[in-house]
């Protein structure tokens, strides 16, 4: 039986009469399948990643890719072609997600002009330009923190500190960082593998593109996972790297570096 994911944090919601991603018990997520380019390009990207094609891909950073299947759209609509991907989420007790947007610049020369104007607007008046990142949504399933998506867009380099710290602490209303050397670390270790990689792969440019974090707050092992999700706006590399996405990469390192060297906030 298909049901809304409960611990989404980003994108579209299946709620509302709006379509959006489903789960299945079995650990499959369903992404509904865009009718224009974007679902073309994430279908073929995905499709790339299957066929190992290129072996110098880091295929542990990308969710596990099933295929596509036609099942009910969320939004009563009837029948809609999903792309069947893994769950990445399935095993959590007590998830804490966190979903960020990685480079200065979402849109590709190869948009429309209405949608490189679309885009634009929004990275100016987002954190996506200053700090080359923007953090799309975070939720704490033990403490229920979750914060609203419009107030994490703009935030500075002072407010996505303070909303990284709470990310990791033990409880919402006083950030004590309990966690960042557990799950900051083992992240940190995971994003230099994907540095390392970007600073020389030329196969692909992930405009608008997320990271996604993702620990266990419940009893017993953190279970830390970093993951690269949303493709459908991934374009050729044609041989040149992508200094986009490296330079949002890099600039989210470093964040998390300095909360791991100061993880307490002294006022």
């Amino acid at each position: 039986m298909l049901k809304v994911p409960e611990h989404q944090v980003a994108g579209h919601k299946a709620k509302d009469g709006v379509m959006g991603p489903l789960v299945d018990d079995t650990g499959r997520f369903y992404k509904p399948l865009q009718n224009d380019d974007r679902g073309s390009r994430e279908l073929s990207f995905y499709s790339s990643l299957s066929s190992h094609s290129h072996p110098s891909i880091p295929l542990p950073f990308f969710p596990a890719f099933h295929g596509t299947k036609v099942v009910e759209a969320s939004d009563g609509s009837g029948p809609h072609p999903h792309l069947v991907l893994e769950d990445l989420l399935r095993g959590y007790a007590k998830p804490s997600v966190m979903d960020v947007k990685i480079g200065s610049r979402t849109w590709h020369l190869g948009d429309s002009e209405d949608y490189i104007a679309k885009c634009l607007a929004k990275d100016r008046e987002s954190s996506t330009i200053p700090l080359a990142f923007r953090i799309s949504g975070v939720k704490d399933a033990l403490s229920a923190w979750e914060p609203p998506r419009k107030s994490l867009q703009s935030l500075s380099a002072d407010g996505a500190l303070f909303i990284l710290r709470k990310f990791v602490s033990s409880n919402a209303s006083d950030p004590d960082c309990a966690f960042a050397s557990e799950v900051y670390a083992a992240v940190l270790e995971r994003l230099l593998e994907l540095k390392a990689w970007f600073e020389v792969q030329t196969l692909y440019h992930f405009y608008s593109c997320s990271l996604l974090l993702l620990y266990d707050k419940g009893d017993g092992k953190r279970k830390v996972l970093v993951k690269l999700v949303d493709f459908a706006h991934v374009v050729p590399g044609n041989g040149a790297i992508d200094h986009n996405f490296l330079g949002g990469l890099s600039s989210f390192i470093k964040f998390l570096k300095d909360i791991l060297a100061q993880p307490t906030i002294h006022q």
